[in-house]
This record gives structure tokens, C-alpha cells and sequence, in this order.
């Protein structure tokens, strides 16, 4: 197979439907190909949010009927800027039949997603989204300059504050919160000379979180968390369940 038509597989290697011959091979040119194992990695997320979606029971006959039919078109190479049809290539990566490929895959996991294009985009939005906070939160971390202050919360939580006045960025670090009351959420806010800040949601649902606060560090002594309306509020709306200080030079 030649690397052409080896890049036209990446939708069907996400979906586990190559032959056991055409996935080793397609694995050999993985280790070497960065485009294709991204792709992959982007296919892989966007099908498992698509099994999360609304989904309906096939028939039976959907997966087997699929596979067979799709065995018998090919794929069109990818053009790399060249135009025309590449000689024995395949249709078009995404034709209707690699389309088809997808739903019986799903199928084969217990239902038909939904395709929709907006979800597929929202998927990928947030992944890069969260690739960058990670980023980011993993660059204060490691900073040169980065200090810690640790102490007790409510509840015998612990939270740890991590500031990088380099990065002019801090993390907050959390273990064992309790869950804040149905429909709220904890919010936490920098502490600018007393006046408060937002600093960003935790997730309601997670007692282990780390959160790279939202917005500069700048002038902020210290940090503080109040439990507030989902969706959060504009400034403080309860006493705060926790006050830190920020750890100084």
C-alpha cells in the first residue's frame, strides 16, 4: 500500500474497522506520520462524543450489510495540492460510504450516533480548549519561580495555591472538597487589597481538582472561594468557605 492511500485510513483506524494486515501496516506508518497520528487522536475524541450523543437502535443487519458494500468502493488518495485523480485511488476520505463507516461502528458499540457537523466542530473547539489550559496550567507548575501555600478548608478539604510571578498566572489545588449544594457551584475569586475578583469555576462534580485560575495574578495578595449560583456571579454572593493567602518571595 502505498503512503498516499496509507493516509487516506486515519477515519477507519479511530473506528477499529482496517483488516488486522492494513492496521499493522497503517500502525508502522503511524509511528512516522505526526499529521495522521493527530487526526487520529481528533477522531478518536470526536467518536467518543459522538457515543455520548443521542443515538437509536439499528438494524441488525446495518453493521454486516455496511462493511461488505464499503469493500467494494475505493478511496481517492488525497490530492496534497496536487489536482486530478491519483491512479487507483480511493473516493473521497469523508464519502458516503466512510460516512456509513462511522455509523456502523457506532453501532457496534450498542447505537447510531447523531452525526452533526456543529458537534464534531464543538468537540474539536473544546479539545484544543482544554489542551491549552493544560498547557498553561503545566507551565505555571514548572515555573522557575513558582511558589506553594498550602492549608486546611472546610470539611478537612486541603488546598494548595501555586503563583509563578513570571507567568503572572496561579493553579489552585484541591483534595477532598465536598460537593457544593444542588445547583451551585464553588466559585473562586482573587483577592485584589480586598476587593474580589473572579478567578473561575471548579468542576461541581470533581472533590480532586486542579484549576488554573482565570485572569492575571497581578496586584492579588491571596485567593478565597464562595459557593455561588451555576454559572457563578459577578462578585461574592456567601461568606467564603476558604481564604488563602498567596505564598510571598
Amino acid at each position: 500500500m502505498s503512503t498516499a492511500e496509507l493516509h487516506t485510513l486515519t477515519g477507519a483506524y479511530a473506528l477499529h474497522a482496517l483488516p488486522e494486515d492494513e492496521r499493522r501496516e497503517f500502525e508502522r506508518h503511524l509511528a512516522d506520520c505526526e499529521a495522521c497520528a493527530q487526526e487520529v487522536r481528533e477522531l478518536s475524541a470526536t467518536a467518543a462524543r459522538l457515543g455520548l450523543a443521542v443515538a437509536e437502535a439499528p438494524p441488525r443487519e446495518l453493521r454486516d450489510r455496511v462493511l461488505r458494500e464499503i469493500t467494494t468502493v475505493r478511496q481517492e488518495t488525497p490530492s496534497h495540492g496536487r489536482p486530478g485523480r491519483a491512479a487507483g485511488g480511493r473516493t473521497g476520505r469523508w464519502s458516503a460510504y466512510a460516512l456509513a463507516a462511522c455509523l456502523a461502528a457506532a453501532a457496534a458499540f450498542g447505537g447510531v450516533a447523531v452525526w452533526q457537523n456543529q458537534v464534531a466542530e464543538n468537540a474539536r473547539q473544546e479539545a484544543d480548549r482544554a489542551q491549552r489550559q493544560n498547557e498553561q496550567l503545566a507551565q505555571v507548575l514548572s515555573a522557575p519561580d513558582a511558589r506553594t501555600s498550602s492549608g486546611e478548608l472546610t470539611g478537612g478539604a486541603r488546598g494548595t495555591v501555586v503563583v509563578s510571578q513570571q507567568q503572572n498566572r496561579a493553579v489552585f489545588l484541591a483534595s477532598g472538597m465536598a460537593p457544593p449544594p444542588s445547583g451551585k457551584v464553588y466559585q473562586i475569586w482573587f483577592n485584589d487589597e480586598g476587593t474580589m475578583r473572579s478567578a473561575g469555576l471548579m468542576d461541581p462534580k470533581a472533590s480532586d481538582d486542579a484549576v488554573l485560575l482565570d485572569g492575571p495574578v497581578d496586584r492579588a495578595t491571596g485567593m478565597g472561594i464562595t459557593v455561588e449560583p451555576a454559572g457563578g456571579s459577578a462578585e461574592p454572593t456567601s461568606d467564603p468557605v476558604a481564604l488563602m493567602d498567596f505564598p510571598t518571595v
